[in-house]
């Protein structure tokens, strides 16, 4: 597990440089997905400190944010009507809040971004869904996965397939972020370290 941290830890450092290249365009659109994939990454770091500290329950729920975020992130820029992206790019007031809590739950703005996201970055996140979602949830909200877990234990196999897991929410970022930059060759780039971390990334169809 510590070897594994320490390669996340590595590949972590690869996202984050992808953070700081600047979007093709400052448009609020892309300036909302920059920020989503922000705020994904610091719940990535989270979910590893958690894991390194012993908090298993809690990373667990980290890991449905950080894909959240990452969700929320392609919906701004493939799917989010511009009455959307005005209500959310506006300052923070009691108005503006009132009109941001109209925002769409999670599997409509999967179902939104569908003949509009590239298919390649739309799948693994209906994949993840399919897959980690309902367990992810009942990490969130006290259910059954939560009790058993955190009262018996949990496998280390499990451990590794959160790490992992995170690590692959985490890489989708960075290569979207990759993307926003509007350079094909740092694209490319990114996408060859799936190659080169694949020992740290999820293999799909995994059930947490």
């Amino acid at each position: 597990m510590d070897q594994l941290l320490q390669r996340s830890a590595e590949y972590e450092e690869l996202v984050l440089e992808m953070l700081k290249l600047p979007s093709y365009d400052n448009s609020e659109r892309i300036k909302l997905s920059h920020i989503m994939c922000s705020v994904a990454i610091e719940h990535a770091e989270s979910a590893k400190i958690l894991l390194a500290t012993g908090n298993f329950t809690s990373s667990l729920g980290v890991l449905r944010l950080q894909f959240e975020a990452l969700v929320r992130a392609l919906w701004f820029f493939y799917a989010a009507s511009d009455l959307n992206v005005e209500k959310f790019a506006a300052d923070l007031n009691i108005e503006t809040e009132k009109k941001a809590q109209k925002m769409p739950m999670l599997s409509e703005m999967l179902e939104k971004m569908e003949g509009k996201a590239p298919k390649n970055a739309l799948d693994p996140l209906l994949e993840f869904k399919e897959y980690s979602w309902k367990p992810l949830s009942s990490f969130i909200h006290g259910g059954i996965h939560a009790i058993s877990r955190h009262s018996k234990g949990y496998p280390v196999a499990l451990l590794e397939q959160t790490l992992k897991a995170s690590n692959g929410v985490n890489g989708m970022t960075g290569y979207f972020l990759a993307i926003l930059t509007g350079n094909p060759k740092v694209a490319k780039d990114f996408h060859n370290l799936f190659y080169e971390y694949k020992d740290c990334l999820p293999e799909y169809k995994n059930n947490l």
